[in-house]
């Protein structure tokens, strides 16, 4: 697997991803979250594959993969240097656990729960929980989230959603997913989105299973891409 061995020259007990601090700034300067579904381990290996070909070296592993801790553990063993590992999908204590357990350098939930959230912080782990109206951003951050995920966005306007949010919140780092691609990425950014998180628009599993993984490789190249141009327009 190359994501697997791409870090086999450098390996180190000790991840670059230190700190809180250190997960948050790298979410920000890849800015693209790629969020992993797949039906079983092999499949979500080539998704890895294609996506960190792609250039995004992040990746959120969902718990809805059969035996996700397992390819957050290989993930981390081998590319703790160069791939920020994530799970995806954490709505129990018990998960977040397993999670950490495997290794996972940050957490993800479709909602908010605090254990998770308390979880994560004993263990000095970022955990970004599911918040959609200004109630559950409210909720999230007396909770001490640092980073929201924002779903489903595209179900509630968008980046029209995204905007308004920054009106009460300027200072909220909003993850939007749910809806997000490459035609919206730039309009999110304008709206002020923090990052990005990805799904089937970037992780295409009907090309994977045609064993056309190159559409996957050139849907991050042309997100990063995206990125890029959307941060210039920004200056």
């Amino acid at each position: 697997m190359n994501a697997l061995t791409m870090a086999a020259g450098q390996r180190s007990s000790r991840s670059t991803f230190v700190t809180i601090e250190d997960v948050i700034r790298k979410i920000h300067e890849i800015a693209i979250i790629p969020v992993v579904r797949a039906a079983n381990l092999e499949e979500a290996r080539r998704a890895v594959d294609a996506i960190c070909a792609g250039g995004i070296l992040i990746i959120e592993i969902t718990m809805t993969v059969p035996d996700a801790p397992v390819m957050i553990q290989e993930l981390v063993r081998h590319c703790r240097n160069d791939v920020l590992t994530g799970a995806g999908t954490v709505t129990t204590a018990k998960q977040a656990e397993m999670c950490l357990d495997a290794g996972a350098q940050f957490l993800v939930s479709p909602g908010l729960s605090v254990p998770v959230l308390n979880i994560a912080a004993k263990r000095g782990i970022l955990a970004m929980p599911g918040a959609l109206t200004p109630t559950e951003v409210m909720a999230a951050q007396e909770a001490g989230a640092r980073v929201i995920k924002i779903f489903p966005c595209g179900s509630v306007g968008g980046p029209k959603h995204i905007k308004a949010l920054k009106a009460p919140f300027p200072d909220g780092l909003f993850v939007p997913t749910g809806g997000v691609n490459l035609s919206n990425a730039a309009e999110y950014f304008s709206a002020g989105a923090f990052a990005l998180g990805v799904g089937a628009d970037l992780v295409d599993l009907a090309a994977l299973r045609r064993n056309e993984s190159g559409k996957i490789v050139d849907m991050a190249k042309a997100l990063t891409e995206a990125v890029r141009l959307a941060r210039r327009n920004k200056r």
